[in-house]
């Protein structure tokens, strides 16, 4: 007996490449337009997005939750390195230096789910441009599930060349995907 193919369509999201990226570029953004945007593009039924957990910033996941993501975190260890007592920042230092250096590798997490869902889905939108999916790519390919590879800009991998007639570069919809701030009427 023939299985039937899926019609479901989800989008595989490496948010750190995603928004650095773009954030790198000088605009943000909007979510719950990026998730439009995926339904209306392409029919997108799951959109899965790994991200490094922060315990501060539980609001934005909640958000990213609202505006219709399924939110795959994952554990990330503090990079700044520890000081010496002599070493030690004053209170307004540290205060300026609030930017820590977080890492959290959501690359296997992202294969990991694309191969486990790989039943439930019968095509795969890929947004990153990291080169560390090419074997992902190129398996999706191989079975005929892979439908687009959403690269933030132009500065994506050159592994993804063999695979430009599925490549769309997010850069070229900033009308369509910024967030802009709405100045509410005074009261």
């Amino acid at each position: 007996m023939k299985r039937k193919e899926s019609k479901q369509v989800y989008a595989f999201i490496d948010n750190q490449n995603l928004n650095a990226t773009i954030q790198n570029l000088g605009w943000k953004i909007d979510w719950r337009k990026f998730r439009k945007f995926l339904n209306d593009k392409f029919k997108v039924t799951q959109a899965y997005m790994f991200i490094g957990y922060v315990p501060e910033f539980e609001d934005m996941y909640e958000k990213l939750h609202d505006a219709g993501f399924n939110i795959v975190l994952k554990q990330t260890y503090d990079m700044t390195k520890p000081r010496s007592e002599e070493e030690q920042k004053s209170e307004e230092e540290k205060a300026a230096e609030r930017e820590r250096h977080i890492k959290g590798n959501v690359d296997t997490e992202l294969v990991l789910w694309a191969m486990k869902e790989l039943p439930n889905y019968g095509k795969a939108v890929l947004v990153s441009g990291d080169g560390d999916f090419f074997s992902l790519v190129e398996y999706l390919d191989e079975q005929g599930k892979l439908l687009k590879i959403l690269t933030p800009s132009w500065q994506y991998s050159n592994l993804f060349n063999r695979y430009e007639n599925y490549v769309m570069r997010l850069d070229k919809c900033r009308r369509e995907l910024e967030y802009r701030k709405t100045k509410r009427p005074k009261e």
